[in-house]
């Protein structure tokens, strides 16, 4: 399969606002990100952005940077926008969606979400982690997958939830919005309408399984850092400064 990397970037983020441009160790964060998915070895990768000064520091440092509309509601629509300018000729098949704001993530995480496509049934793969934290099981800015164990590292997403679930002894699984797309996939989601639940519990990935598609979350160890206020940039700066 033919794979690029996509980093959606936008400045305007509310708790943290020009986040992709903050310097962690010497080096804007969007960079770090970048960085990682080239060492990932998944192939092209570029980042998708609205503001100009991110494209500028992406290029400046050898990256590619496409430019994208500002008004996108998600990710999803601005890297589907910046796929049809870098691959007008559709040669690639699978896109993977990293987050601008994840700077210590493991390039080993990002090649471990193409691993559900070992099934061709799976149109959407993404990340989980089991949750080990007890306050964590609680907390509805911890996004839970609900799934059908496929092996001891896979599952199959059949719900994703801001409340704990589900009920019982067991463990729990905490999402990582980290993305793979068959290409089909991604053209079929975003020309969905926002679905019920997903307005409901606020996770876009919802629609997707409302209308019948399959996401298929392969199990990491650990959960990557997203830097979404100034606590988090601080601790990003402590994880790299070394």
């Amino acid at each position: 399969m033919s794979t690029i990397v996509l980093i959606p970037a936008r400045m305007a983020s509310t708790r943290l606002p020009g986040k992709p441009l903050a310097d962690i160790a010497g080096m804007p964060m969007i960079l770090h990100v970048a960085q990682r998915a080239r060492e990932s070895g998944l192939g092209r990768v570029a980042v998708a952005t609205d503001a100009p000064e991110v494209a500028e520091v992406v290029r400046r440092d050898g990256f590619e940077a496409v430019m994208t509309r500002s008004n996108h509601p998600s990710g999803s629509d601005r890297i589907y926008e910046a796929l049809g300018a870098l691959d007008p000729n559709r040669s690639v098949d699978v896109i993977v969606n990293v987050q601008g704001d994840l700077p210590t993530i493991d390039p080993a995480a990002i090649r471990a979400v193409l691993k559900p496509f070992e099934n061709k049934a799976t149109d959407i793969a993404t990340l989980g982690v089991e949750i080990v934290r007890d306050e964590e099981k609680t907390n509805p800015n911890v996004v839970k997958i609900v799934g059908s164990p496929l092996s001891p590292t896979r599952l199959r997403a059949l719900y994703f939830t801001r409340a704990t679930a589900p009920w019982g002894d067991g463990p729990l699984y905490h999402h990582i919005g980290l993305y793979a797309y068959r290409r089909p996939a991604l053209e079929r989601f975003v020309a969905l309408p926002a679905s019920a639940l997903e307005q409901r519990e606020r996770l876009e990935q919802l629609r997707a399984l409302e209308t019948g598609m399959r996401i298929d979350a392969e199990l990491i160890r650990s959960v990557p850092l997203g830097v979404d206020t100034p606590e988090d940039l601080e601790r990003a700066r402590k994880i790299l400064a070394g």
